[in-house]
């Protein structure tokens, strides 16, 4: 019954574009040309020029909340090189309306959107719809920085399947965040946080999975923490998952459908304690939002779930602008320029580039990391395993699950 229900959740948000299927993909067909938004073509990567033939304005749609993250590295190049691209303009969306966007723009060859920032939830939508440029096959030559990824982005880089290029990663979480004015013994495991959970009701929550970064990757790092059979099969691999919600949903009175809440809720001391993950332990505290006491821990034995962002360009793209974004792109991925990334600790570190060091962030994130960060946790990113997150549909399928078996009526 899980399964089919899952399944039926999972085709009727095919519909919407949501976090579809990358294996279902069909070939891109980047060799036939088509018309571009400017009135020029894309067709295969001999025919695109090594420079474009005058400077292109680039339109950039984020659904990611990458901006905070690049843009700057995208001013940087366009100051310094206006013969390439002329200027930039930015629009801001959810990915579950990426396809509803492009998709009326590639079918009618009238490009608005040139360029797209995405999660693994917008990229798969636009894959599974033949939205995107099969960039990396088609141009990889030139975006030889790719080779520089550590590790991690380059496992993320290959869920991609050569139709986006990693531009900032994070190792995500799960973590534990909590006020040590209330929390005494802090847990370090599942079964201590249950406990205590039990032992303060109401005073642990977290956000819907489908609707929260922390919230999906607390629930994607419980299979590991647990022994579960298969933690890439929320259907038939997550029994003791399942039970061990169902078990921690009795102390839990409400599930947000946002991460803010979250963090307003441990801030005004509705929760003492919550799931988080780097980037929202760091951000939140820096910015004011929450309280610089508030506290963090990891699990004993854990498994980080990790995270990234994408850039992905329409199908239907000119010759002269795919020119621009592949310079673009290649730009961002040296160690100078991806050092941005560190930004105010949003998805620390953020960088995807072996030697994006902190010493060439600029001195803003520098001094925000040494002030908000945790001197523990650069340690702890090389020392425990990472894990890609679920693909989009099994991912559909564990949140249709939660959103019945654990969070139903409460959120």
């Amino acid at each position: 019954m899980r399964r089919t229900r899952a399944l039926q959740v999972a085709a009727t948000m095919a519909t919407f574009g949501m976090l579809l299927a990358a294996c279902s993909a069909p070939d891109s067909g980047g060799g036939t040309a088509t018309t571009g938004g400017d009135g020029g073509t894309s067709a295969a990567g001999d025919e695109v020029p090594d420079t474009p033939s005058a400077p292109v304005t680039l339109n950039i749609l984020d659904v990611a909340g990458n901006m905070k993250l690049t843009q700057g590295m995208i001013d940087a190049f366009v100051a310094a090189n206006p013969d390439v691209i002329s200027s930039v303009t930015w629009e801001s969306g959810g990915a579950p309306d990426v396809v509803g966007t492009i998709k009326p723009q590639v079918d009618s060859g009238n490009l608005s959107v040139d360029l797209v920032l995405t999660g693994t939830d917008g990229l798969s939508a636009g894959i599974d719809q033949d939205l995107w440029i099969q960039v990396v096959s088609e141009y990889g030559d030139r975006l030889s920085n790719q080779e520089n990824y550590i590790e991690p982005a380059a496992a993320m880089q290959g869920l991609a399947d050569d139709y986006g290029v990693v531009v900032t990663y994070y190792p995500s979480g799960p973590l534990i965040q909590y006020n040590p004015d209330a929390v005494d013994d802090v847990p370090s495991t599942p079964e201590e946080l249950l406990a205590w959970a039990e032992a303060h009701p109401g005073e642990f929550g977290y956000a819907r999975p489908a609707n929260s970064g922390p919230g999906r990757t607390f629930l994607q790092g419980l299979p590991y923490m647990l022994g579960d059979v298969d933690p890439s099969d929320p259907v038939n691999g997550w029994d003791k998952t399942w039970d061990y919600l169902r078990q921690l949903n009795q102390y839990v009175d409400n599930y947000p459908t946002g991460t803010g809440q979250v963090i307003t809720n441990i801030s005004d001391g509705t929760w003492n304690m919550i799931p988080t993950t780097t980037g929202w332990d760091i951000e939140p505290r820096a910015d004011g939002r929450e309280p610089n006491t508030m506290e963090a821990a990891a699990f004993d034995d854990f498994t980080w779930v990790t995270d990234a962002h994408y850039a992905v360009i329409p199908q239907g793209q000119s010759p002269d602008k795919i020119s621009a974004i592949l310079l673009l792109l290649q730009n961002m991925l040296t160690p100078e320029v991806n050092a941005m990334a560190y930004d105010t600790g949003y998805f620390y570190p953020g960088p995807a580039i072996e030697g994006a060091t902190l010493d060439l962030a600029p001195a803003e994130s520098q001094q925000v990391i040494e002030e908000f960060g945790r001197d523990w946790y650069d340690e702890l990113i090389a020392s425990v395993p990472t894990a890609t997150p679920l693909p989009p549909a099994p991912l559909v399928e564990a949140f249709d699950i939660w959103d019945r078996e654990i969070g139903a009526g409460k959120y």
